[in-house]
């Protein structure tokens, strides 16, 4: 039984009974993807034309500006030991207000002429972006990603010039910084209170800024987005979604879903299309925590219900994930994942539940994450005829 079968939500039941339901093969059948692909791909992006790494998402969305020639990445605070073995690559999930002080001491450098720059989106979370000139976003990951249990040391990805100057100050930044954050005062506290010292920046997902055709010149629909996490917020401001910042949007268990709701009831009296995100359902699936995340989608499941005593009679509703994450394994896998469709003139089908298995007998069938938004769009009257 999965979280969502465990949880037996009676609003999202109810828009499953009273709507259209299917499954989602996000990125492709049996690909497991990133939270960047997958949001791609159901806005109707298809990465694998346009994906340029997660960094620059990640800088965008924790408010950064870019320019084409920019090489941004995203980061984790994280508790590496003296042999480089990876102790925690979350560093015990380090508070906000711990990491935002960490990120203050080692927010500027340059080095061999490029200005490095480090910026704290959320917990463990941050973002780092080099500028100069003659550097390239062809370098590899030092974040292990659970493949190996050691710091991988930055290598350049191609035979130029440029490659090996990124990686090679990339390295120089990730020693000086290590230093820095080993003597820090918050480091020393934690580690005298038992807990994992941040002590190290692992990099991942370097990139630069991608050429996305503009949502509402995609689909015909004004957009925006509210989410806690930078990344989601940067995939929406790279395709050209208002950012709404909301007050209590963590991108953590703690996150306000009112004021998210508010938030979205509000942006819709001026745009024709809201992305709201909910981060933790998968932080607890990473963690292990079926029941907590099945307590936290019945939290998501009574906002929701909140949301619809307060929407237009015209208005559609979508529920889905852009990955799978099992609790037993916590990790991201390539099932599919579940998704309904609610709202005038929807076509029903059969189901009453909403779960990954009632799903599957759905009227959507199953689909590609690239193909929900043309069918939202369709729904919406905002598509152009494909032929004569």
């Amino acid at each position: 039984m999965t979280p969502l079968q465990y949880a037996r939500n009676r609003v999202l039941d109810r828009l499953a009974a009273e709507g259209e339901t299917g499954l989602v093969d996000v990125v492709a059948r049996g690909i497991p993807n990133g939270s960047d692909t997958g949001h791609l791909a159901l806005l109707g992006y298809d990465p694998f034309t346009c994906y340029t790494g997660r960094g620059p998402f990640e800088a965008l969305g924790a408010g950064l500006d870019l320019s084409l020639d920019d090489v941004a990445f995203r980061c984790n605070f994280a508790t590496v030991a003296e042999d480089g073995t990876v102790i925690d690559r979350r560093a015990g999930r380090i508070s906000t207000e711990e990491s935002r002080e960490l990120a203050e001491s080692i927010q500027t450098m340059e080095i061999d002429g490029v200005q490095f720059t480090f910026r704290h989106t959320v917990e463990h979370r941050g973002v780092l972006i080099m500028r100069g000139k003659g550097i390239s976003h062809r370098v590899s990951n030092v974040d292990p990603h659970g493949k190996t249990s050691t710091v991988q040391k930055p290598m350049p990805l191609e035979d130029s010039p440029e490659s090996i100057k990124t990686a090679q100050a990339l390295e120089k930044f990730l020693e000086k910084t290590r230093q820095i954050l080993q003597t820090h005062p918050i480091n020393i506290k934690r580690r005298e209170k038992n807990l994992p010292p941040a002590n190290y920046i692992l990099t991942r997902g370097a990139g630069r800024l991608p050429n996305l055709l503009p949502f509402e010149k995609k689909f015909g629909l004004k957009a925006a987005v509210v989410a806690g996490g930078a990344l989601y917020k940067g995939v929406c401001r790279a395709a050209g979604f208002d950012v709404v910042n909301v007050e209590g949007a963590t991108g953590t268990v703690n996150t306000n879903l009112g004021n998210k709701i508010n938030a979205v009831i509000e942006s819709l009296k001026t745009r024709d299309f809201v992305l709201l995100h909910v981060k933790a359902t998968d932080t607890l699936s990473h963690d292990k925590k079926p029941r907590e995340k099945a307590e936290m989608i019945n939290r998501v499941g009574e906002a929701l219900g909140k949301m619809l005593e307060q929407l237009s009679s015209d208005t559609y509703v979508a529920v889905t994930g852009d990955h799978t994450t099992p609790s037993e394994i916590g990790d991201h896998r390539g099932d599919p994942v579940p998704v309904l469709i609610w709202g005038p003139d929807v076509r029903g089908d059969s189901v009453t539940r909403f779960d990954e298995i009632s799903c599957m007998c759905g009227g959507l069938g199953r689909i590609r994450g690239v193909e929900l938004m043309p069918i939202l769009a369709n729904y919406l009257g905002t598509l152009e005829l494909y032929g004569e």
